[in-house]
């Protein structure tokens, strides 16, 4: 996965997530080199730059109102055109959106088996 520089702003919504997640047992991690919310070794979200990748399930109403916003896309880490059809990478720029996303996420994880 080609690496982003994150802003400070960026970190710092993302670590915000991490908080207000920590009691449904998510911690902070690593997935695809970057920082990334886990849930039982499962990632549900990671830090890419300026935008957090939320998986999200394809066939959800949250996938579609992610890939909906401005600049949103599914993740593609290789950057071939092969992207993660459960993924959604959300710009900062609608960061105000990032936690009902995340706890989307979690729930998503949480239910996959």
């Amino acid at each position: 996965m080609e690496k982003h520089e994150s802003s400070a702003a960026a970190v710092s919504a993302f670590e915000d997530l991490g908080a207000d997640l920590a009691a449904a047992g998510v911690v902070v991690g690593k997935m695809f080199g970057a920082s990334s919310l886990m849930l039982n070794k499962k990632a549900l979200a990671c830090l890419n730059g300026n935008k957090v990748t939320f998986k999200l399930g394809r066939s959800t109403s949250e996938h579609a109102r992610a890939l909906a916003l401005p600049g949103a896309a599914l993740f593609d880490p290789s950057g071939m055109d092969r992207p993660f059809k459960d993924w959604v990478e959300v710009p900062f720029e609608s960061h105000a959106e990032w936690p009902a996303f995340a706890e989307a996420a979690l729930e998503f994880v949480a239910g996959e088996k």
